[in-house]
């Protein structure tokens, strides 16, 4: 990464959209601009799950906005997520792909265990380094974050479906604040994080922080009437400002000064959920951080840049390893497999080839399960695990070349017109042939080649007679891929 470069996060929360756009300088990210819409997604969804038309257009709106400031931006530059409503949302993928096509680049749909890791990621970067065991907490609008780590590393992640909008909406949904609600908000809050006792005492931490949404305006509220000293948040000052919000009797007489507009509506889920968090995990006073998970964004973005730093590289070994993988066979059928996808790939596919590397390496994984139909077993295990480094798209681009390892090729739900993916998926194929007898295939004189929609493999004069079972197998490939909108040609004289 070059001195002075730009990069971008986007941030599609329940409640907000924000673009942060910061320079790299010397291994830091500085800010450069920041942007922020309230689109109020979470409260767009309807009774099925699905966001409605006008949650749609809002948020399809912003990223019109956003993508002009992005212009001219690199991929690699530029790195969109999104948390909670569009994890929950059954329509998410027709947001997504007029979402896309609006703002220019992918967006990814991470994991709540990903975003945690994240916001951790953020937090810790703009705080002071230090060996203090750090608690970290987010509550967004649909979702609550819960996150403990030393330094740079998070050592637990958590996700909670609770959050300021979808509590106000279930809570305050006329905007009414009575003690009643309150009560009836904080005792369903602390049911939903009851779970967290275990994983986070009191005794596993040493300083509480707040990040991002709820926390910040908790904190910009408290600092503005001298409830409690700028960037901390106590519970005493939490029950003043509770008191307040009763006295004001409903959102849109609340008078508060350090209280923006956009925050009124959800305040009163908010502070329930944020006094629920002090209550269940024993917190009695806690700090404003400035990180939040945008800022997490952009330092993965740094660290995606090289296979040595990149944390997607080492959750696959995990993954293997916890899977009891066949750890020289993954490495055979990897190396052979990026091999072969050189020769094909074409230019700037370094990404796609390493996606081919994790997915070779983890072929094998639904063999822990049962060795029949492990292809199906491991797609499972890949649509469904926490992945750290990992988007859900990502994840599911390896379910897709997992399960798709051996059968019928038409038979795959998957985009066969879509050039890179089907090469990925033919190279993870013939790398699996030629590796069948779990040991390093001899691949001198052959070769893969494409032209159009037809694809060939080429070997040296006697190397079918030779190896009579791999050359069997490359037949029966050939046949899987009939039917499809591609073809395999085999040249094994």
């Amino acid at each position: 990464m070059q001195n002075g470069t730009l990069l971008a996060a986007v941030d599609l929360g329940s409640n907000s959209f924000r673009l942060e756009i910061g320079r790299f300088e010397h291994g830091q990210i500085q800010r450069v601009e920041y942007l922020k819409e309230t689109v109020r997604q979470g409260n767009g969804l309807d009774e099925e799950r699905n966001l409605t038309p006008e949650a749609l257009q809002r948020g399809w709106d912003c990223l019109a906005r956003f993508a002009e400031r992005l212009a001219g931006f690199r991929r690699d530059q530029v790195r969109a997520v999104a948390t909670q409503t569009l994890r929950e949302a059954r329509n998410r993928d027709d947001f997504i792909r007029r979402g896309n096509a609006l703002l220019g680049f992918p967006i990814d749909v991470i994991a709540g265990a990903e975003e945690a890791r994240l916001i951790y990621q953020g937090v810790a970067r703009l705080l002071p380094q230090s060996d203090e065991r750090r608690l970290v907490v987010d509550i967004g609008g649909r979702s609550t974050e819960v996150v403990l780590g030393q330094g740079y590393a998070a050592s637990a992640v958590a996700s909670y479906r609770v959050g300021s909008v979808s509590w106000s909406s279930r809570y305050f949904a006329d905007g009414q604040f009575t003690t009643q609600a309150f009560r009836g908000a904080e005792v369903a809050a602390r049911a939903v994080l009851e779970e967290a006792l275990e994983s986070y005492p009191r005794g596993a931490w040493d300083v509480a922080y707040g990040a991002s949404g709820t926390v910040g305006a908790v904190g910009d509220i408290l600092a503005a009437l001298g409830d409690a000293p700028a960037g901390t948040i106590t519970r005493a000052a939490l029950e003043r400002l509770q008191a307040r919000l009763l006295r004001a009797q409903s959102a849109d007489k609340v008078r508060l000064e350090g209280l923006k507009d956009d925050r009124r509506p959800v305040i009163g889920g908010g502070v329930s959920v944020l006094r629920a968090v002090f209550d269940v995990l024993d917190i009695e006073r806690m700090q404003v951080a400035q990180g939040a998970l945008r800022q997490g964004v952009l330092y993965d973005l740094l660290e995606r840049e090289l296979p040595t730093t990149d944390l997607r590289a080492a959750t696959v070994r995990a993954l293997m390893q916890r899977f009891a993988v066949d750890a020289p066979q993954a490495e055979r059928v990897a190396r052979v497999a990026n091999q072969l996808f050189e020769q094909v790939a074409p230019a700037g596919s370094e990404r796609a080839a390493r996606k081919l590397d994790w997915a070779a390496r983890l072929h094998e994984i639904g063999c822990r399960i049962s060795h029949d139909g492990y292809p199906r077993h491991g797609a499972y295990i890949l649509d469904n695990t926490d992945a750290a480094g990992f988007a859900q798209p990502e994840l599911h681009l390896l379910s897709t070349l997992v399960l798709g390892q051996r059968g019928k090729v038409r038979k795959l739900d998957a985009d066969l017109d879509n050039l890179q993916f089907v090469t990925q998926l033919l190279c993870l194929r013939l790398a699996l042939a030629l590796c069948h007898a779990r040991r390093d295939p001899d691949m001198a004189g052959s070769a893969l080649a494409r032209r159009g929609a037809v694809f060939t493999f080429a070997a040296r004069a006697g190397w079918a007679a030779a190896f009579p079972q791999s050359a069997h197998l490359l037949a029966e490939e050939a046949v899987a891929w009939q039917k499809s909108p591609w073809s395999l040609a085999l040249d094994l004289p």
